[in-house]
């Protein structure tokens, strides 16, 4: 009987909760429309309210769609994507509060964190640097993370 007033009141508190989630502020950002682009099936950030939740980027170079030969050229590529996207919002890399970093090559982990460390002020995100064993186009890191906006 207990779990059953359980489950009732969880659905009734979902039925009050649904109007809000159906009315929520939710933008999808994609940086750069094109044919090809807009086919994609994702978007490269999606903003909720001030909460920001980035795809994966990877460093690669956009007219070769391969990675530079450096690791650091590479994470650095990958970073600066990152960067314009949470700009585009007028938030700062200072405003993510997690990264995820997917790495094919632990042994690159000090050139990423040689290259990533500049990219932030006000201390570092909530971090977790995973080895894969591959990503799409060859890349090396793929980054992704979530922002969230600080009003003042």
């Amino acid at each position: 009987m207990i779990l059953r007033g359980r489950v009732v009141a969880t659905i009734l508190l979902c039925a009050s909760l649904a109007p809000a989630f159906a009315q929520s502020n939710r933008k999808h950002i994609v940086l750069e429309p094109s044919a090809e682009r807009s086919a994609a099936p994702w978007s490269d950030a999606v903003l909720d309210g001030d909460t920001l939740y980035l795809s994966g980027y990877i460093g690669v170079d956009p007219k070769t769609l391969k990675p530079p030969a450096s690791a650091k050229d590479e994470a650095r590529l990958a970073l600066d994507d990152l960067k314009h996207t949470v700009e585009s919002t007028g938030m700062t890399m200072d405003d993510l509060v997690k990264v995820e970093v997917f790495g094919t090559d632990l042994s690159l982990f000090g050139d990423f964190n040689s290259v990533y460390r500049t990219y932030f002020r006000n201390g570092y995100p909530a971090r977790i640097f995973i080895g894969c064993n591959n990503l799409l186009l060859g890349a090396h890191f793929e980054v992704t993370g979530v922002a969230i906006r600080h009003r003042k």
